[in-house]
């Protein structure tokens, strides 16, 4: 009994007869229609997502089996916060807060890749990679919010498996989200002028000496190298120019 198999990387929920599917399928002489059907109901949660998606075929009997992969714990993170990327400063700066049935629903669609032996043991897995891009769960950062699973305060949510938010909880969610938004602005806004007004002071010095006097003020690295680009060494002859060292970061 040969199988042959079929990869594709598709967008959930929308896979069709169209490349690279359709002409892979053909030869196979599967019935596409069905194929392309089972993947978009496999793949419906990864809506504006790429997934990867392999079509196993009998080829004498034209069965098939759909197994579908799920984009990193990071990605899914991001798709639900609805942010582009997670903090430069997770254990100080936050993007993002998610509601427990959010978490919920990435342990599900990563649950195959998850350690964990239940399904409490997979939601605290996501929290812990809340906690290193930045996100909060229930209003809370990882570390608080791992503790109060611990505590069994989920414990009913996440056995029931609840990943739907109410139409009210969205848009607190919304107002959340425009809330930390515009609070980043403010501090990154305070923090361009602090390292501003240090630069100014100390404009003779070393980057060096004023890279550390702004790391002691609190200001971020990615705003240090905005407002004082690292310097760049002189070609040796016959070669190209390269960038200089860079001073040390914060472990």
């Amino acid at each position: 009994m040969a199988k042959e198999s079929v990869d594709a990387l598709i967008e959930g929920g929308k896979a069709s007869a169209a490349p690279p599917l359709g002409p892979a399928l053909g030869p196979m002489g599967v019935n596409i229609g069905d194929v392309v059907a089972k993947i978009n109901e496999k793949t419906q949660a990864f809506k504006g997502m790429q997934v990867p998606v392999t079509v196993t075929i009998d080829t004498t009997t034209k069965e098939f089996e759909i197994s579908v992969g799920t984009p990193p714990a990071s990605a899914l993170i991001k798709k639900e916060a609805g942010i582009a990327k997670g903090s430069g400063r997770p254990s100080e700066s936050y993007v993002a807060d998610l509601k427990i049935e959010q978490v919920i629903k990435i342990a599900q669609m990563k649950s195959d890749n998850l350690l964990g032996k239940n399904a409490i043991n997979k939601v605290r897995e996501i929290v812990g990679t809340c906690a290193s891009m930045g996100v909060e769960v229930e209003g809370v950062k990882g570390t608080e919010a791992l503790k109060r699973i611990a505590a069994g305060e989920f414990d009913k949510k996440i056995e029931s498996g609840k990943t739907e938010l109410s139409q009210e909880e969205l848009k607190e969610q919304e107002e959340e989200q425009k809330q930390m938004q515009a609070e980043l602005e403010e501090k990154r806004e305070e923090m361009e002028i602090k390292a501003k007004e240090i630069l100014a002071a100390m404009g003779k010095k070393d980057r060096s000496l004023i890279v550390a006097r702004m790391r002691e003020e609190g200001v971020f690295d990615e705003i240090i190298n905005e407002i004082i680009p690292e310097e760049v060494k002189e070609p040796a002859e016959g070669g190209e120019a390269a960038p200089a060292e860079a001073a040390p970061k914060e472990e």
